[in-house]
């Protein structure tokens, strides 16, 4: 798994308007931008939303309320098998991790992206943070506490970290494939 690498293996090109920091369109109230909303087909093209953490309190419900929304509006929710269930469950705990993980380590997060197509969902949460998430090693397994990147890293297809020359802070990423 990666730590330090922008995408991907195999990435899938740029990222399109909304994913990569700059809006696609002007987000509605509350600060989400939307993807094409109800749209449950197979065959869809690429979607985005993004959440601003600014001035909120209780982010971690916020994002996952936030994230389970999309997937119910991109066809991930209700899930119609047990594979689907998982895999929408998956997503939400990557996002608790890595939303959780910002509130503790990296003063706070200040948004949440995320952005799916045919195969896989990609979740990005930006902080103000200098820091630099990896799973603990040794992983102890019976000891509470330290397991987020872990959990991250076992859940996911690839993850790692975006940092922008001279800005502070970075973009923690997490890539899961889409239900089949």
């Amino acid at each position: 798994m990666s730590t330090t690498r922008p995408c991907s293996p195999g990435d899938r090109g740029p990222e399109p308007d909304g994913a990569s920091g700059t809006p696609a369109q002007e987000p509605p109230a509350g600060g989400a931008a939307s993807g094409v909303p109800g749209e449950g087909a197979p065959d869809r093209a690429r979607q985005a939303r993004r959440l601003s953490f600014e001035g909120q309190s209780g982010v971690v419900p916020l994002a996952r309320d936030f994230t389970r929304q999309a997937l119910y509006a991109w066809g991930w929710l209700p899930a119609a098998t047990a594979d689907q269930r998982a895999a929408a469950e998956d997503v939400l705990l990557v996002v608790s991790e890595l939303v959780t993980n910002a509130c503790l380590h990296a003063e706070g997060p200040q948004e949440l992206r995320i952005a799916c197509d045919n195969k896989v969902l990609r979740v990005e949460v930006a902080d103000h943070g200098p820091g630099q998430p990896a799973p603990r090693t040794p992983h102890r397994a019976g000891r509470p506490g330290g397991h987020g990147m872990f959990i991250v890293q076992r859940l996911c297809l690839d993850w790692g970290v975006v940092r922008t020359p001279g800005l502070a802070g970075k973009t923690v990423w997490a890539e899961l494939g889409a239900p089949a």
